[in-house]
């Protein structure tokens, strides 16, 4: 059997504490049904009722939809063949076609917001929301450097103030905190943090003041006082993705690292402290400190584990490599302009070294939407939705 087709690649199991039990992250679908088929939620974006109608998007590439275009930045991606599945072509997504909070605001009834970095988005168009998601951003504002300039989580908590500012120009005090209120802010930090410092020891020298536990406790800290500050700028309703198995991404597969039909354990272990220590974090925030506010964190792991380790009950047979890349796992250099994807893009995991296929994201999205708690603790966004503040 060729590597890659009709298996699954075995990602290593660790553990993450939920509602005071010790589970397997990925044990969170254990009976499949249509309702988390690939198919099932490959629906129009856009054609749901509107559940909220203002959506904040803090993160990285794996949601930054404009951004970096405007940034003097070598991780870009507004060139063919992204957005080849895409109405909108090369936006500078970083997927064949939408990706995860696309799908999650079609769930919400809500069009994607505009990058902020757009000078066009000003006005009218904010009052939607906005995304601040920028490639190679990571938690820390040194993360990604080697890339050039990129939004850092403090960097696009400061872009949001710069939004704040504006909307106090359109609406009184008392209706911009009930708007804020009622927004919903994804933040998806934390990938970068790891691929693009912690694991770069020629680059970073994180690796060597840090042991992975102490990296994941520094990690943690800055984004606690980032969540805090988002908090006290009016922000309540608050999803944290967690990190996802990054020893399996084909650039971690390129690496050789792994014997054959495994992920790179290592990477793997040392994301746990991190999953963990965010789970963790979300509970504390939830305990009363923070009144009239809900953070809900996001099984990231969990559900992308299940779809490496069950690969054909959601359609996929393509585990171990990019659809669009170079080299080893097609991982080694990621997808260049015109370079030519693979035609069967449904059935792969991963649209280019470092990120998910479309297929994918709408799975997780539907996953974080409507998921049980083991996706979505302590609620999934639909209930987030319609919690009225």
């Amino acid at each position: 059997m060729r590597r890659g087709h009709c298996c699954s690649i075995t990602v290593l199991v660790h553990h993450v504490v939920m509602m005071g039990l010790v589970v397997n992250v990925f044990s969170s679908t254990n009976n499949i049904n249509s309702k988390y088929s690939k198919g099932a939620i490959d629906h129009q974006i856009g054609s749901n009722a509107a559940q909220v109608t203002t959506l904040f998007v803090f993160g990285d590439s794996l949601v930054d939809n404009g951004n970096n275009n405007f940034l003097n930045s070598m991780a870009k991606s507004n060139y063919y063949p992204y957005g080849i599945d895409s109405n909108l072509g090369s936006t500078g997504r970083f997927s064949n076609g939408n990706t995860f909070v696309d799908y999650l605001g079609g769930w919400l009834g809500i069009a994607a917001p505009p990058p902020f970095a757009d000078p066009t988005t000003s006005g009218a168009k904010i009052l939607g929301g906005v995304n601040y998601a920028s490639a190679a951003g990571g938690i820390l504002d040194e993360t990604g450097q080697h890339f050039g300039d990129r939004y850092s989580l403090s960097q696009q908590v400061i872009n949001f103030e710069t939004t704040l500012s504006q909307l106090r120009t359109m609406m009184t005090g008392e209706n911009l905190s009930r708007y804020l209120a009622k927004a919903i802010a994804v933040l998806v930090f934390g990938s970068n943090d790891y691929i693009n410092n912690y694991l770069l020891p020629a680059m970073y020298p994180s690796s060597f003041n840090y042991n992975p536990s102490q990296f994941a406790n520094l990690l943690l800290a800055h984004y606690a006082r980032q969540l805090a500050t988002l908090y006290s700028l009016g922000l309540r309703k608050i999803v944290v993705a967690g990190v996802g198995p990054l020893g399996c991404i084909p650039s971690q597969l390129a690496t050789g690292q792994a014997p054959a039909g495994r992920c790179v354990d290592y990477v793997n272990q040392m994301l746990g402290a991190f999953n963990e220590g965010l789970l963790s974090l979300v509970k504390t925030m939830n305990n009363g400190t923070h009144p009239g506010a809900i953070f809900v964190y996001g099984n990231t792991y969990g559900a992308i584990g299940d779809v490496l380790n069950n690969p054909e009950r959601y359609g996929f047979r393509v585990v171990d490599r990019g659809c669009c890349g170079i080299g080893r796992n097609q991982g080694q250099i990621t997808c260049m302009p015109w370079s030519t994807p693979c035609a069967n893009r449904n059935e792969y995991v991963f649209w280019d070294a470092f990120h998910p296929t479309q297929a994918v994201d709408a799975i997780l999205a539907h996953r974080a939407y409507a998921g049980p708690p083991s996706d979505a603790y302590p609620i999934n966004v639909q209930q987030l939705a319609m919690i009225n503040n």
